[in-house]
């Protein structure tokens, strides 16, 4: 493999040992857990100057804190969006500072092109000739396009009820869509039962080692373009939560390197309908409990996650970074999504709007202060959900009688 000079391996979360890269591809060959990349931090020799040096052209400017060197990325520009601030925001909720990290800038228009990057660029030196993942819907879009850019085959596991847009895309980009009755969950029961026949390689969260890992470059972005200076607080859409813990080891990396003086609070938002982070979190809880089908109310496709297997590590966040969780309901979370666009321009993922209403409703318990400086994380563009922020226009507006 061709690797950094810093990297040097992955590291099992549950058991601890140490594995080589060329050989441990997705969990812990031990004890099956879930492998994190490490770095002999040592070997990095980095400053802010290093970084604002470089073209601000995509995540790959900070290969040095990452497992693979630009040259070796499947890349397509993903990463560098902008960070846009949001004084109509910040004077609704009464804070300081209000900034939308607006993710769907990326090339497919989410975040999860920077997970994708890294999990197919490890694939790619694999030699992967076909990868595979079941997904709520944007990952398998991104999955499906990264894996057209360098030539493999991809097979998608989605739900019935996941969006249009991302079905559609898997299969204009030439993937193979599977769509199975139910929820996540079933499609993951789907995926993992062909699984076990084939000899394909996941790019699924927090099975393939990768893309919590690329996805830390969000924190690494935010702080830089805030003139290093750290948030009080990032408010993250949790579902499966994979990039607010690599945002979270991302400041961690920041502050211990000595770029930055201390790490954001961290805080996990989701919708009422479907919460069972903000629940284990408000339980003091150390892992979540699953939630069943029948209890996912939520209409919010991309953050219906009713089993987030990495909850362990997306509470210690929380923890660490002093930071906390809450939930909103749908329709709070809509409202914000609209309100955003129709006061600060700027369009917000329908999913991606539990941020804004999160965030909402920690400036009205004073979680958030009147001197804070706020970041929101707008993981997916608002056309991916266009279908759902139209309607609920239309229902606003009937109610209103306009």
């Amino acid at each position: 493999m061709e690797t950094t000079e810093a990297f040097v391996g992955l590291d099992c979360i549950d058991c601890g040992e140490r594995f080589d890269a060329e050989t441990a591809t997705h969990r812990c060959p031990d004890c099956g857990g879930i492998l994190d990349p490490a770095y002999d931090y040592d070997q990095i020799d980095v400053s802010r100057e290093t970084f604002e040096s470089e073209p601000f052209d995509s995540l790959w400017r900070y290969d040095a804190l990452l497992p693979f060197p630009r040259e070796s990325a499947v890349s397509m520009g993903e990463g560098a969006t902008p960070l846009v601030e949001c004084p109509n925001l910040a004077d609704a909720m009464g804070v300081g500072e209000v900034y939308l990290k607006d993710e769907g800038m990326n090339p497919t228009g989410t975040f999860k092109d920077r997970g994708q990057t890294g999990a197919l660029t490890a694939a790619a030196q694999h030699g992967a000739e076909t990868v595979a993942l079941n997904t709520a819907g944007n990952a398998g879009q991104s999955s499906a396009a990264y894996a057209a850019r360098t030539g493999m085959d991809a097979h998608v596991w989605m739900a019935e009820r996941a969006g249009y847009t991302q079905k559609a895309m898997v299969e204009v980009h030439g993937g193979e869509l599977h769509i199975v009755e139910g929820e996540i969950t079933d499609a993951g029961a789907a995926y993992a039962e062909r699984m076990d026949e084939e000899d394909w390689y996941s790019t699924k969260t927090f099975v393939t080692p990768y893309r919590h890992e690329t996805k830390k470059t969000m924190l690494y972005e935010t702080v830089e373009q805030l003139d290093w200076e750290v948030p009080d607080a990032v408010v993250y859409p949790t579902g499966g939560g994979v990039g607010l813990v690599g945002m979270h080891k991302g400041a961690k990396e920041l502050r211990d390197l000595g770029l930055i003086d201390g790490l954001p609070g961290m805080y996990a938002a989701q919708a009422a309908g479907c919460a069972p982070v903000v629940e284990a979190w408000e339980q003091g809880e150390s892992i979540h409990e699953a939630w069943g089908d029948e209890e996912i109310t939520t209409i919010l496709n991309g953050i219906a996650v009713p089993d987030p297997g990495a909850s362990p590590m997306i509470l210690d966040a929380l923890e660490e970074s002093d930071g906390g969780a809450v939930a909103a309901a749908d329709e709070a979370i809509l409202d914000a999504a609209v309100e955003i666009a129709q006061t600060e321009g700027l369009e917000m993922g329908a999913t991606c709007a539990a941020a804004a209403a999160g965030a909402f409703d920690l400036a009205e318990e004073d979680e958030l202060g009147e001197d804070d400086t706020v970041v929101l994380l707008n993981t997916g563009a608002g056309n991916k959900d266009v279908d759902t922020l139209r309607s609920h226009l239309g229902e606003r507006e009937f109610e209103s009688g306009e």
